[in-house]
């Protein structure tokens, strides 16, 4: 128990520091336009409704765990022959810790795709994008404990001093911005591949919760890569890697998916069904000592004609594991798409 009141008061202070990393979801590759805002709007439909949930650490913090969601909205336009101009919308909260340390975000979103070459089954693009928004964070600093207040055995002194006059402002209001650039090649219904760049916080607000002093949010630079291979008839892989880098922090999710073709789909998505069964890891750096492996991630994805539902957990690797029993995180993730009829053959790889 001692360990587990330790672990709380740094995940407390983990989730307390602004200039820790950003959200993020183990199944990066079903919440696009968080990945990348070049994203919006690449599908082979015409409008997409994607919602995310992740739940992180119950097992030590019970009702206290940390908790994102996300909703998003975003729809293709098709412009001339060949190209497309995408529009969209992002809202999503992050809840952390015993203290409430909350963010919540809305965005809008735009891109345009450009044909650089192909033909009518194959192509090759090039995708620029943008977002901008507002976000709020708060905390409630009466739920805090810190770390002056620790009795030195397993328990906590309410009457030790705190660092709470420290902050005259319990929530703040900011802008921010980012950019996104993607390259794509599809070469047929069953075979694409893909390369992505982001650029977010690019105004770099402050983040502190004195009005008085300064504390910049760290820019996060996103590099991503995937694509789908088909090996066999209607078996084939679904590799993906995401690389973010944010101040003295990074973090790289890699693995692959088993990809199930169940229904045909030829020509659309009548009929088209789809089982994924993958193996990911995720690393990450402990900050001025090294290197670690922060967990295994197992998840599945079924695809039915336009649903997409996900589903994944994360068993946590790292030293924390005698604390959360290698319990890590769940996630779950929808997508449903609405299509209509277009002739213009396969557009983007099927996010």
């Amino acid at each position: 128990m001692k360990f587990k009141h330790l672990l709380l008061v740094l995940l407390v202070a983990i989730g307390f520091s602004v200039n820790a990393q950003d959200i993020h979801f183990s199944q990066f590759y079903l919440s696009p336009l968080n990945l990348n805002p070049a994203m919006t709007g690449l599908m082979n439909c015409n409008i997409r409704l994607t919602g995310n949930y992740r739940n992180q650490w119950a097992s030590v913090l019970k009702n206290n765990s940390y908790s994102t969601y996300n909703a998003s909205y975003d729809q293709k336009i098709p412009v001339g022959r060949y190209d497309y101009f995408g529009i969209g919308g992002t809202f999503w909260g992050d809840r952390a810790g015993e203290g409430n340390f909350a963010t919540t975000t809305g965005k809008i979103s735009a891109s345009y795709s450009k044909r650089m070459g192909g033909s009518r089954k194959e192509s090759h693009y090039l995708v620029v994008g943008a977002e901008a928004g507002l976000a709020q964070r708060s905390i409630d600093f009466l739920k805090l404990r810190w770390g002056t207040q620790h009795d030195g055995d397993g328990g906590f002194c309410n009457g030790c001093p705190s660092f709470e006059e420290s902050f005259d402002q319990d929530n703040f209001l900011f802008a921010d911005a980012g950019a996104g650039l993607l390259w794509f090649s599809v070469f047929d219904e069953n075979n694409n591949l893909y390369l992505g760049a982001a650029y977010h916080h690019l105004n770099r607000a402050n983040q502190s919760f004195n009005s008085n002093e300064e504390d910049f949010l760290y820019s996060r630079f996103t590099i991503h890569a995937g694509g789908e291979f088909e090996i066999a008839p209607k078996f084939g892989l679904v590799p993906g890697v995401i690389t973010m880098f944010q101040g003295p922090s990074f973090q790289v999710n890699s693995g692959t998916s088993f990809k199930f073709l169940l229904g045909s789909g030829r020509g659309g998505f009548s009929n088209y069904q789809a089982f994924y069964l993958g193996s990911w890891v995720r690393i990450s750096n402990k900050v001025e000592t090294g290197i670690l492996t922060d967990a295994v991630i197992l998840s599945t994805r079924f695809d039915y004609n336009q649903f997409s539902l996900g589903f994944s957990y994360d068993v946590n690797v790292s030293a924390l594991k005698p604390a959360s029993s290698n319990n890590g995180a769940f996630e779950f993730a929808l997508i449903y798409k609405f299509c209509g009829n277009e002739r213009r053959g396969v557009y983007c790889p099927n996010f």
